[in-house]
């Protein structure tokens, strides 16, 4: 089966962005590479690549979005299953008759 046209353009668009946003990326990586020095309590530092530096710290902070939203995702997956489970046993209310 062959791709519609519109659809290849959609995709070649979309690889190009995602090409120039990593060059972009890349050109910041590489203009910041002066090294920095976090400073911690009790005398400690970490000296790194500011790069570096801007990377753990977007992963931490992704790492930590998805920590929060695990909760809420657990629960709504563990309803979704008690009410697919009340809907074959056709014990399921309708909301309408509440």
């Amino acid at each position: 089966m062959e791709i519609p046209l519109l659809t290849r353009l959609a995709q070649i668009a979309a690889w190009l962005v995602k090409g120039l946003l990593f060059l972009l990326l890349l050109g910041l990586a590489i203009k910041n590479s002066d090294p920095v020095t976090l400073r911690y309590y009790l005398g400690l530092e970490w000296q790194a690549p500011m790069a570096l530096v801007l990377f753990v710290f977007f992963v931490a902070g992704a790492l930590m979005g998805l920590l929060a939203m695990l909760s809420p995702w657990v629960r709504q997956r563990s309803e979704i299953r008690r009410l697919r489970a009340q809907l074959a046993q056709g014990t399921a209310r309708d909301p309408a008759d509440a």
